[in-house]
């Protein structure tokens, strides 16, 4: 399992993994943009020490409802 966060607005979850890698190349200004955005649409850190609030990701072998396997290519 990854031990990235997990949430049910995807908008979110974005903005979580932008962060992260603004975070990791030093880009501070950009980091607290992205901080305001995450805020605007109602995200809050969890506290220190306290584990986020994740969902169950589904399993490798099921494709998630309303959507469909990709074919594969073909050249």
């Amino acid at each position: 399992m990854s031990d990235e966060p997990q949430t049910e607005d995807p908008m979110i979850a974005a903005l979580l993994r932008e962060r992260d890698g603004l975070e990791q190349r030093g880009l501070t200004d950009r980091v607290k943009q992205v901080d305001e955005q995450l805020k605007f649409r109602g995200y809050k850190k969890p506290a220190r020490g306290a584990k986020e609030q994740a969902t169950p990701a589904p399993a490798a072998d099921e494709t998630p409802k309303g959507r469909q396997q990709q074919a594969p290519a073909t050249t």
